[in-house]
């Protein structure tokens, strides 16, 4: 409702209950706290389905400490069932203090305030007893009734505007959708990696390696332990084949120690390769240095259309 003319709509709020816990979903006006000093009808919210009034508002107005009105509220407790006075929940206090600054000594208290609905406010006149508390109750009331006849006339419009929101709110979710698999789909395909860059190169692998739906293929005669930490981030399901014409001792225990902890990873001896290569299920990258010194130097990447995975494979 903050989209209004503040002149011609009152302030109100709504919390909503689900279920047996109370859940706070307060919609506001404008600030809360803008008015000064401010009417009456900018302090009733919508809780639980009933106008209701804070106990703190109520005080300020009644000329009394809130401590003194819920003790005055207490000695005559027979007189305010359920709905006439409850008290909000953590969760609702928590909204009320989010959404309306004036409420903020709240956020510490250790209690939750106490609201009053239309009956509770005309039932506090009787029990202050007071001609202050007489005469500001009938000003609450009529605050009410004005409240509560101004919903009523605007109900359609309340209405259409709620149904247009939650239209904007889905056609926003389908663009956020849409722009994140743009993201997704617009990895860059070539690029250089000057010297110094290594976590910026670290990054590239990984997202790679993260990208990855069923297997990754790596084609590097100088793979160390600093790679098989990258091919850590893998999916699930992901097998990895690495082919290296230099298969240490180191190498093989390393790829040993990895595969007793995580999915393993099968080592190849392929000495028939001059450049490096990672193939992410079908899709061929041209690496211009070894994993495990990506970013130590200047070098070069790029996606490879000449062929898909497969076929390059079959050509090992």
């Amino acid at each position: 409702m903050n989209k209004h003319d503040n002149s011609k709509l009152p302030a109100t709020g709504t919390l909503t209950k689900d279920n047996s816990e109370a859940v706070a979903n307060i919609e506001v006006v404008a600030n809360c706290d803008q008015f000064a000093p401010m009417p009456i009808e900018n302090r009733i919210l919508t809780i639980r389905g009933h106008q209701v009034m804070v106990d703190w508002d109520l005080a300020e107005l009644y000329q009394v400490d809130t401590k003194v009105l819920n003790q005055a509220v207490k000695r005559n407790i027979e007189r305010f069932p359920e709905n006439f006075r409850f008290r909000l929940s953590s969760n609702e206090k928590e909204e009320l203090v989010t959404n309306c600054d004036r409420f903020k000594a709240l956020k510490h208290s250790t209690s939750n305030p106490y609201v009053f609905t239309e009956q509770g406010v005309a039932m506090l006149s009787a029990v202050l007893k007071s001609e202050t508390a007489i005469h500001t109750s009938i000003r609450i009331i009529e605050a009410f009734v004005a409240m509560r006849n101004f919903l009523l006339n605007n109900a359609s419009i309340f209405q259409r505007m709620e149904r247009l929101e939650m239209k904007q709110l889905k056609t926003d979710e389908k663009v956020d959708a849409i722009l994140n698999k743009l993201g997704e789909d617009k990895k860059p395909t070539e690029g250089i990696f000057f010297q110094g860059q290594i976590f910026d190169a670290y990054v590239f692998v990984a997202d790679l390696i993260r990208k990855a739906q069923k297997s990754i293929v790596i084609i590097d005669n100088y793979i160390d332990d600093t790679v098989l930490v990258q091919l850590v981030k893998r999916k699930a399901g992901v097998s990895v084949d690495i082919y290296d014409g230099q298969i240490s001792r180191q190498l093989r225990q390393d790829v040993a120690a990895h595969n007793a902890q995580y999915p393993g990873v099968t080592l190849h001896h392929y000495q028939k390769s001059h450049d490096r290569f990672m193939i992410i299920d079908e899709e061929v990258y041209h690496i211009g240095a070894s994993l495990k010194d990506l970013g130590k130097k200047l070098f070069a990447f790029s996606k490879m259309d000449v062929m898909t995975g497969s076929e390059l494979i079959s050509n090992l």
